[in-house]
Parts: C-alpha cells; sequence; structure tokens
C-alpha cells in the first residue's frame, strides 16, 4: 500500500484539467480552478482588489453567486470572492480534508485498501453514489468514503 502525498498534486497539475467556462446554473454549484494563477478579488471586476492568489489548479470550489463573466467562490477554508469565469473549469474535483483518507479498490469500506492519501491531496471525481466517490491522483485511483473530500455535497451522485 502506498500513501499519495501533497507531491502528488504535481502530477494532476501538469496540464490533466482542462479549462473551460463553467456554465451557468443554480448556485451554490461545484467548479474548480482551471488555471495555474487565479485571483480572487473584493468585487466582480478586475478594478477590485486582489484578496488572494491561488496557484493550485484544480483546487475544489464552491460557486455561491453569479454575475455576468463572474462567480463568487467560497475556498476549501472558507473564503469567499469573486473570479472571472476564464479562471474556472467544469472538471469536478475533490480535496482530501481533515485526515489521511483510505481508497479503497471499491465502494465498500471492507474492501482492500489500495492507497492513503494526506489531507490536501487534489483528483478528480467521477461515480459518486451512496456517500462514495471514486478518485484519481495521477493515474492511481480507488474509492473514498464523500465525507472525507471537500467539493462534493452529501449524498450526491455524480456519474
Amino acid at each position: 500500500m502506498k500513501i499519495l502525498s501533497m507531491a502528488w498534486v504535481g502530477i494532476l497539475l501538469a496540464g490533466s484539467l482542462q479549462a473551460s467556462a463553467p456554465q451557468q446554473r443554480k448556485t451554490p454549484y461545484w467548479a474548480s480552478l482551471g488555471a495555474g494563477q487565479a485571483r480572487m478579488r473584493s468585487g466582480p471586476g478586475r478594478n477590485y482588489p486582489a484578496s488572494w492568489l491561488y496557484q493550485r489548479q484544480g483546487l475544489p470550489v464552491q460557486v455561491i453567486e453569479v454575475y455576468p463573466g463572474w462567480r463568487k467562490v467560497r475556498d476549501p477554508d472558507g473564503e469567499s470572492g469573486w473570479m472571472i469565469t476564464s479562471l474556472l473549469s467544469d472538471q469536478r474535483t475533490g480535496m482530501v480534508k481533515d485526515g489521511v483518507a483510505e481508497l479503497h479498490e471499491t465502494a465498500d469500506a471492507n474492501s482492500k485498501v489500495s492507497w492513503r492519501a494526506e489531507p490536501g491531496v487534489i483528483g478528480r471525481l467521477s461515480h459518486c453514489k451512496d456517500g462514495w466517490c471514486r478518485i484519481d491522483v495521477g493515474g492511481r485511483s480507488g474509492f473514498v468514503e464523500e465525507a472525507k473530500l471537500w467539493g462534493v455535497d452529501p449524498d450526491e451522485t455524480i456519474e
């Protein structure tokens, strides 16, 4: 069994996410940072001061408000502000929160643990159902309990 650490984030960030402006939909909804550098601003416009500079492509964010060409987002630490839509992606990602997450072979707590992921590890989400999500971190994948992730709603289904 191997441990996935923050070093694996670099693999995910090396161009594996494609940026695409998120579709307008009912808030709140999930997106991710589609750019290697993304500024969060205090208002919906480039004339507003930047409050944060993110350097983690793939970081999941929750879109909480919509303004033409801009989205108000909340990050995993609870900070909120505005980002231009071109910096966001529809690619669903999740970040391991609070403690090591075990990645199982199947969506069953009794199945074999293939990997362990440290807090802060980000991966692509797919096949979320019944409290479990398949997560892929640089080609290493497994099923993790939704409760261990930031970037997915409780009991959300993702195909």
